[in-house]
């Protein structure tokens, strides 16, 4: 089929032009003065996206599932509590993780669609009188549900309950998309992985990193060897690795970093928030239903819509990818089936997501669902048009 393929999966999102070009660049010396340059500039530039000057940022080869291994051996030993707030598949991962290590998990479930009720997380740490919970974990922006948790609220009631507890936040799918401070909000792990809003293909795992967690890393004993993020902040110091550095994806990251300071983090976020708001404003206007339900927990890095009755979510994405090779995300977890979600983040502009909102509207007509052509994009289009900024 002649023209590109509509990527609209929450990530990995369409890398730009630039940043293919900056990966493609001859492999250097990981061990000589370019690197340790490069090195020292991703490092600096990820401190400016995770907004903090504090944090010790570390980066592996690897994935955001790494990073949470990474994340939790690292501040936690076997038999020590956890509180994992569950309301998604990633969530629910986050703390299956913690698990695996022997780490004491102790659940706050919530519902699909459900952002974390700092109430909640403060009634409970309130409870914990003897401080035996060592940590609280907790998705920023769940991937599953396109739903955006209130980490400072979060670290709120862990201040107004004098709890010591860490608190250790995914922010893979809203880190460079939605604004994340990690200083301001006492943030002690932040982890991520760079195919979403730092517009790079899979295969780091980043953090930034507290003193706090830092010394609870001292202490830790969990087992850890690739992961262990010591001999990684000795070597970066130098400007290098433990071990063989995933060096191209480290040239993007550089090219990365340039792009997003030369649009601007504020701006960067301005324009997350006008795309995902013409989004929603399309899906309502087809007559079908947002999973997250609590306007003040919107996404504005994905939208997950609820599949009308008597339709399957897979089915219809299968429909989708084969009639217009438009890729859309599965719904998981809980909601498997139930919904499919719109990605709308990384390098977008107006018109690709109005094209990616045609095709929902095109799909969704031909795969049996009764909508009105053109009344999404209408919707869409009327609310661009009226934030739209002179150029």
């Amino acid at each position: 089929m002649p023209g590109r393929p509509f990527l609209q999966i929450p990530g990995p999102t369409l890398v730009p032009e630039r940043i293919v070009r900056a990966m493609s660049q001859s492999i250097i010396d990981h061990r000589g003065p370019k690197f340790a340059a490069l090195v020292r500039e991703c490092l600096e530039g990820l401190k400016g996206v995770f907004q903090t000057e504090k944090a010790q940022i570390v980066i592996y080869p690897g994935s955001g599932t790494g990073a949470w291994e990474a994340c939790l051996v690292n501040t936690l030993s076997p038999g020590e509590r956890a509180l994992a707030c569950v309301n998604g598949h990633f969530s629910t991962g986050f703390a299956r993780t913690a698990a695996a290590y022997g780490i004491e998990v102790e659940r706050l479930d919530l519902p699909y669609g459900a952002g974390v009720p700092a109430d909640q997380v403060e009634a409970r740490l309130r409870a914990d009188t003897a401080h035996q919970l060592r940590a609280v974990l907790v998705v920023h922006n769940e991937t599953s549900t396109g739903v955006t948790s209130n980490v400072a609220a979060v670290r709120a009631a862990l201040d107004r309950a004098r709890h010591p507890a860490l608190l250790l936040v995914d922010v893979v799918s809203s880190l460079a998309s939605i604004d994340f401070r990690v200083d301001e909000w006492g943030v002690d792990v932040a982890l991520t992985g760079p195919q979403k809003g730092l517009m790079l293909p899979p295969g780091l795992a980043i953090l930034a990193v507290s003193d706090k967690a830092l010394h609870a890393g001292e202490k830790a004993k969990c087992p850890r060897a690739y992961w262990d993020w010591a001999p990684v902040l000795e070597r970066n110091t130098r400007g290098e690795f433990p071990y063989t550095p995933a060096t191209s994806l480290l040239f993007g990251l550089r090219e990365s970093l340039h792009v997003l300071n030369e649009e601007g983090l504020p701006q960067v976020f301005a324009r997350h928030a006008r795309l995902a708001e013409a989004c929603r404003r399309a899906i309502l206007a087809l007559g079908l239903q947002l999973l997250c339900r609590n306007p003040h927990e919107y996404s504005n890095t994905l939208t997950a819509v609820v599949m009308p009755r008597g339709f399957n979510s897979d089915a219809y994405i299968a429909h989708a990818n084969r009639t217009l090779d438009l890729s859309l995300g599965v719904g998981l977890g809980d909601v498997k089936g139930k919904v499919f979600r719109i990605g709308h983040l990384g390098s977008l502009n107006e018109l690709e997501l109005l094209g990616g909102l045609a095709g929902v509207e095109l799909t969704l007509k031909s795969f049996g669902v009764k909508l009105d052509l053109g009344a999404g994009l209408a919707a869409a289009e009327e609310y661009l048009l009226e934030t739209a900024r002179p150029r």
